[in-house]
């Protein structure tokens, strides 16, 4: 089976991908205001339940910041074996094996060479690839791994351009395994309880959301040297001027409004600020420090960006990303519907037959009644498991970890699959192409090739027969 899969894949054109064609990229002197759409669906991954795995083999590529974490979560969730670690550096791989003997797990490690990870990917005894690596190797990860029967669980962006966004869709399709890309804000307590409260009509028909990537990373992501002085994450704000990180905020929104089943992104407007803090940042500390001086003088993007989304039933969704200004933070903000309005911090809900908000009183015990099960059940785990482990703490596991683990268990589609990565990653690309053009409409490309139509509701926050089995141990 292995082997006429790596076949077909050859013969359809498909294994090449991960290098790109160029066909489907943005371009930044283009007049474009459409994307081609390079292939017709061949498989409907909505909906795909694939085979239950009892145990859920994992490796996991990037031991960084991210992926440091990825891994214990991982490990923190029962059924869940670590069989590889890798990264360029060996000693965050020791450090990560090492974080693994309070669960008595032993994984290979892999390092030392930028193609290490193809040999653990290649793996015959591994279920799903978890990647945590710099945004730019994502796709080429994500597209080999499943060429090789892993599923893929991969930290945001997924894609930073729309070739490589429709990589992903066609290459899920084609090997029928899932392509998940890591958003916990969709799972949050609240985001759940906002979920359910719109699946229960109490919002009414829900017509605009808001939120953003709020975020001051100034001095500690963008200009803080990194153990390795590689400044990947700095390097992403050079020359690309748009929304580079919209997904924390924009995940929720796209469940809450069913995009992707029952409705679609359909066009977007994207405008930027100039810069007037980053270019700035690296002459500060280009004056004490050699270090940065070719970070002097470079194109960076504008601190604020806010784009537009219009949707094909005509709801609208503002999505902002700031990581520089001294703006206190926010993701998912707000959700208006016909009967009522949820703001976020503080949280607050408003009715049409009300003249203000609720009372904090009856907000939370609103909140409270429509607090979904499935949370309830991940909570009490979240707490179980703390008390029997007093020198562990359990803040860093979300429930779409959990979630994730549970639906391969237990043979379920999973919740955010393949167009749903490709949809919300494709939102940078775009944005790009707006603020370059004078924040011209762009059209959104259709990653489900009119499945969304006809594809059921993602997976409610309620449990489904056979959900929620699985225990963070």
């Amino acid at each position: 089976m292995k082997n006429s899969r790596r076949d077909f894949l050859k013969l359809t054109g498909l294994a090449g991908l991960a290098g790109g064609t160029g066909l489907f990229s943005w371009r930044s002197d283009s007049n474009k205001k459409t994307f081609p759409q390079p292939h017709r669906q061949n498989f409907n991954m909505h909906e795909y339940a694939a085979p239950k795995l009892d145990t859920v083999r994992v490796g996991v590529i990037g031991l960084g910041n991210r992926g440091s974490g990825t891994v214990v979560r991982l490990a923190s969730l029962e059924g869940v074996e670590i069989k590889g670690v890798c990264d360029l550096e060996p000693d965050r791989v020791s450090a990560a094996q090492e974080s693994l003997k309070d669960f008595n797990q032993s994984p290979d490690g892999y390092s030392g060479g930028e193609n290490e990870w193809k040999k653990m990917c290649e793996r015959n005894d591994i279920d799903l690839i978890a990647i945590a690596t710099p945004w730019h190797i994502h796709v080429p990860q994500s597209v080999f791994s499943m060429e090789n029967e892993k599923h893929v669980y991969v930290e945001l962006p997924a894609a930073n351009t729309i070739e490589e966004c429709w990589q992903l869709v066609e290459t899920s399709e084609q090997t029928r395994m899932h392509c998940m890309q890591m958003s916990s804000s969709c799972h949050s307590g609240t985001a759940a309880v906002i979920l359910n409260m719109v699946r229960n009509g109490i919002l009414g028909e829900i017509l605009h959301g808001e939120g953003g990537y709020i975020h001051d990373l100034m001095n500690t992501h963008n200009f803080t040297k990194d153990t390795y002085h590689n400044m990947w994450r700095l390097n992403e704000n050079i020359d690309r001027n748009g929304n580079l990180y919209p997904q924390h905020a924009l995940v929720p929104m796209c469940q809450i409004m069913d995009i992707n089943c029952g409705d679609k992104m359909d066009y977007m407007v994207s405008m930027s600020t100039n810069d007037f803090m980053m270019g700035e940042k690296a002459k500060e500390l280009a004056a004490e420090d050699d270090f940065w001086q070719p970070y002097v003088g470079r194109n960076y993007r504008g601190n604020m960006n806010t784009t537009t989304i219009r949707t094909n039933k005509g709801r609208t969704i503002v999505v902002q990303h700031d990581v520089t200004t001294p703006r206190p933070g926010i993701r998912f903000h707000m959700i208006n519907g016909t009967k009522g309005t949820y703001k976020a911090r503080p949280d607050r809900i408003g009715f049409s037959y009300y003249d203000d908000w609720l009372s904090e009183e009856e907000k939370d015990s609103l909140m409270e009644k429509y607090r979904p099960e499935i949370t309830k059940r991940f909570n009490e785990m979240i707490s179980q498991a703390s008390s029997r482990r007093q020198n562990r703490s359990y803040a860093r596991v979300n429930a779409m970890d959990w979630r994730l683990i549970d639906c391969l268990r237990n043979g379920l589609p999973v919740e955010a699959n393949v167009y749903d990565a490709a949809t919300s990653s494709s939102v940078t690309p775009l944005s790009e192409w707006s603020v370059a053009n004078r924040s011209n409409s762009v059209q959104v490309p259709d990653f489900t090739q009119g499945a969304w139509k006809s594809n059921k509701r993602n997976m409610d926050v309620e449990l489904t027969n056979g959900g929620g089995t699985t225990r963070i141990i």
